[in-house]
Formats: C-alpha cells, structure tokens, sequence
C-alpha cells in the first residue's frame, strides 16, 4: 500500500460515496474503485461493506481509516517540515565574521529575524587568512564577513566598504599630545601588531615599507582587544580599524590618523561559489549588501 492509495480510501470513508469521492480526488470513480479493490487485495480483508445501499466500513475498515488518519496527518506535517527545510535550510544561519563588524551586523540581524524568526543563528569569529578558506570549503560556516583579501575559483568575494586604520596610545604616552605623528617616529615605539596570517598586519607592514621604516614589533596579537588592553597599560603603541573603537569612549586611550593612503582596509563579504544554500541563507546575504547599497535590488525576492 502506499500513501496515495490510503489518502483515496479514507476520502471514500469520509464521503461515503464514490461519485462524490472522486470529483473530491478529481479522478474518475472506476479509477477510483479500481484503486480501492487494489488496497483491499492487498490488506486481505474487505474495506467497505457494500451490500446495503449506504457505504460503511467494515471492522477491518474501521481499523486501516484511523491508522491512516494518523499517517497521513504526519505525512501533511512532514510535508509542511520539508518546505521549511526548502526555505531555511537546516534552521541555522552560520555567520563567521572580524571583530569590528560588530557595530553593524547586530543591526541587520534584527530586521533578518522579523521574516526567520525561528532560524537559530552562530556568530563566530574567523580571524586569519586560512582560518576563513578552512571555514568556507569545510562548510563550518555559510558566509564569513572579513577584510582578508582573498582570490580563489570556488570563494565569492564582494566588497562591503573601506575603513581607516587609526594609530591608538596611552594618552600619558608622549606623542600623544603631537598633531601629526610619523611613520619615523613610530619606528622608536613598541609597536602592537596581528600575528601573520592577517589582512591587517600586511596592511600595516605595507604603510610603513611606502615610508622606507620599519615598525618595533614588541608584541603580537591576534584580537584588537588584546592589543587595546596592552595600550590601556601603556606598553606599546598599535594601529587598529577605526570602526573597533566606539562607545564607550575609553578615557586611558588616545586615538591619532598617520597620514597615509595605505592605512585603509576593504571589509569584504565571502561565501562558497558553488554551494547551495537556502533562500534564508542568499536572504542574508542580500540582506548585507543591501545595508551599504540601499539602492539595490534584491535578487531572490528578500
């Protein structure tokens, strides 16, 4: 027996008559009878009494309708589920992103879950260059917001902005009270810095290189926090983006801009080229983009 043939009998039981069954099922009533003397052969017993001028169930009839009641009601929850599935995936929305996204991507998850309030959402920070190819070819996560420039066949990268790369000290710290402040006179401190592996590092190392200088590298870090802490201490000078340095305003720390072009990193939007992913997922995505160009349309109807 199979589901469509159960769905046929217990619409017969409901309506008690053929005829009416089958304009119900929009199939012929031979179709129709045919279908249930199939099911009845198969059961082994017969479904409906038939020797008076009302259809009735008969005791092997009464049992299959309210098993098949119960099993075709799954079958219309699990049917109901698999469009879920259709739209949203697994329910889980996977975001791997750098620390200064923090700012702006709460903003855009709030009006995400007004239309997928039941997607369950990860935010997890993807820091280094590998990190973020390890973390989008293995599928650990659906999209990664990140400032590492990086061109592969399989990964889709889209520009998001640009943002500056902004020397902060101790304000005790001597130069801290300078107006301009130069590369030469970097040199002499000691300088807080990514580990390698990170966009921001060869950014960093680049600006100076432009100024023929190299930087003091005292320490090394991985999280800007870790680098602001060290500065709270008046241990060393770094340079960080602009956009992780918000309120509240830290009183111990001073915020100075070394002129240079090269201080200015690109914030990109990365996901798997060849990837399939949900309509809540490319939702996200459209959602992103469209937050730094409002203008634009959305492609998959977000």
């Amino acid at each position: 027996m199979d589901i469509k043939q159960l769905h046929y009998f217990v619409t017969v039981a409901d309506q008690l008559s053929y005829s009416k069954a089958a304009i119900k099922l929009h199939i012929s009533q031979p179709s129709l009878s045919n279908a249930i003397k199939n099911l009845e052969q198969e059961v082994g017993s017969p479904l409906f009494e038939r020797s008076t001028r009302k259809i009735e169930l008969t005791d092997a009839g009464s049992v299959l309708y309210r098993k098949s009641i119960r099993l075709l009601s799954q079958m219309n929850i699990l049917k109901k589920e698999m469009e879920e599935v259709k739209l949203t995936g697994n329910g889980e929305l996977v975001i791997g992103m750098i620390e200064s996204v923090r700012q702006w991507v709460p903003k855009v998850i709030r009006e995400y879950q007004n239309r997928f309030p039941s997607i369950h959402i990860k935010l997890l920070e993807v820091l280094s260059r590998k990190a973020v190819v390890d973390s989008l070819r293995k599928y650990h996560t659906h999209l990664i917001i990140t400032n590492q420039c990086i061109h592969e066949d399989d990964i889709e990268s889209y520009p998001l902005y640009n943002e500056k790369l902004v020397l902060v000290l101790h304000r005790d710290h001597a130069l801290s009270r300078k107006e301009f402040i130069t590369f030469k006179e970097l040199e002499r401190e000691p300088f807080i810095i990514s580990m390698e592996g990170f966009q921001t590092r060869e950014d960093i190392l680049n600006a100076f290189a432009l100024e023929q200088t190299t930087p003091n590298i005292k320490f090394e870090i991985e999280r800007f926090e870790t680098a602001l802490t060290l500065v709270r201490e008046n241990l060393g000078v770094a340079i960080i983006p602009e956009n992780y340095l918000v309120e509240p305003k830290d009183e111990s720390i001073v915020r100075k801009t070394v002129d240079s072009p090269a201080l200015e990193r690109t914030v990109y939007l990365m996901f798997m080229k060849n990837r399939y992913l949900a309509p809540s997922v490319q939702c996200f995505l459209e959602d992103i983009r469209h937050y730094f160009a409002p203008g634009q349309k959305s492609t998959d109807g977000c």
